[in-house]
C-alpha cells in the first residue's frame, strides 16, 4: 500500500504540477487513511477496500472529533487516490464512487474595516530595518491581496516598482502579475533600497529572497505569521487574525468600491469565479448591517 502511495504522490507532484502544501497535505491524509486500513481493518491490499471500509474509517475520523471540513478534505484525496489506482490499473474496481461529501456551512471570512486596516499599516516602527520591512510586507499584502506562502516566496526579480506590478506563482505553481499601488511602490522602494541591505549584513551569501529575517535569511510563513499577529496587538485590533485576514480584506474593500468581480478573481489567483463570489456574500452582509444602523425604520 505504501508504494502505491509513493506512486500516487509522484503523480500529483510531476503530472499534476500541485503546489507543495496541497501534496503534503494529501500524503498525511492518505497516511491515515493506509494505517486504518492495515491496523483496524486487517486489510493488505488496496484492491480488497470497500465502501463499507471507506465509510467505517469516516465514522472512525467522526468519533476522533474531526470536523465536517476535515472530513470532507479526507474524502476529497480518497476519492482522487482511488481514482489514481484504477487508471493505473492497480485495483479493479473504485470504492469511493457512492461516497457522498458532508455538507458545510460556507462561513464568511472575517476582514478589518478600512479604518482597522489603517491602524494595521501605521503599526511598524519605521525607525528600524525591521520595522521598514514589516511596514512593506503589510503594505504590499493589502496592496495585491496575495496570499502570505506566496509573499515570502517573492524575490527581488519579481519586482518591478517603476512598472509598477509584481509577479508571484500561486497555488499549482500557477504564474499572475498584480498590480501594486502608490502607498505599497513607496514602501517597498524604500524597504530594498534602505532596510533589506542592513538585514542581508547577517547572511555571509547572497539571496535573491525579497523579505529577510534577522539572520538574513528568507522570511518563513511562521515568521510573518508572528510578526503581522504583534502588529495587530500595538494597533489594538481586537478581532482575531489570521494570514489570509488582509487577502480577504483587499477583496472585500475592492468590491464595496465597485470593483469588478473578473478583476478581483484575477488578482486573487481564483481557477473558479464561485470561489471569489463569496466576497459578495461579505459586502451583502455589510451593507445589511449599515441599514440597520442607521435606517429610522430599519
Amino acid at each position: 500500500m505504501e508504494d502505491q502511495l509513493k506512486d500516487f504522490i509522484h503523480y500529483l507532484i510531476v503530472e499534476r504540477n500541485l503546489a507543495h502544501n496541497t501534496i503534503v497535505s494529501y500524503e498525511r491524509d492518505l497516511k491515515k487513511y493506509i494505517h486504518y486500513l492495515q491496523n483496524v481493518e486487517q486489510l493488505s491490499s488496496l484492491n480488497d477496500v470497500s465502501r463499507l471500509h471507506i465509510m467505517q474509517f469516516l465514522k472512525f475520523l467522526k468519533e476522533n472529533g474531526c470536523s465536517p471540513k476535515t472530513i470532507a478534505r479526507h474524502i476529497a484525496s480518497i476519492r482522487s487516490f482511488h481514482q489514481f489506482l484504477l487508471r493505473d490499473k492497480a485495483t479493479d474496481h473504485d470504492p469511493s464512487v457512492h461516497i457522498e461529501t458532508p455538507q458545510l456551512e460556507r462561513t464568511l471570512p472575517k476582514v478589518l474595516t478600512m479604518q482597522e486596516v489603517e491602524a494595521l499599516l501605521e503599526a511598524p516602527k519605521t525607525n528600524t530595518p525591521f520595522g521598514i520591512r514589516d511596514k512593506a510586507m503589510l503594505e504590499l499584502l493589502y496592496a495585491t491581496g496575495i496570499r502570505v506562502s506566496e509573499l515570502i516566496q517573492l524575490n527581488l526579480s519579481d519586482v518591478h516598482l517603476t512598472m509598477g506590478f509584481i509577479r508571484c506563482f500561486g497555488k499549482g505553481s500557477k504564474e499572475r502579475i498584480v498590480p501594486i499601488g502608490r502607498m505599497a511602490t513607496e514602501a517597498l522602494k524604500t524597504y530594498i533600497e534602505l532596510a533589506r541591505p542592513e538585514l542581508l549584513k547577517r547572511k555571509k551569501t547572497a539571496t535573491d529572497a525579497l523579505f529577510l529575517n534577522h539572520h538574513g535569511e528568507r522570511l518563513t510563513r511562521q515568521g510573518c505569521w508572528k510578526i503581522l499577529k504583534k502588529l495587530a496587538r500595538e494597533a489594538n485590533i481586537q478581532k482575531e487574525l489570521t494570514p489570509h485576514t488582509l487577502r480577504h480584506s483587499f477583496a472585500t474593500h475592492l468590491l464595496e468600491n465597485g470593483a469588478d468581480l473578473r478583476a478581483v478573481q484575477e488578482m486573487l489567483g481564483h481557477a473558479d469565479i464561485s470561489t471569489t463570489q463569496i466576497y459578495t456574500h461579505v459586502t451583502k452582509t455589510r451593507l445589511k448591517d449599515v441599514y440597520k444602523q442607521y435606517h429610522p425604520r430599519a
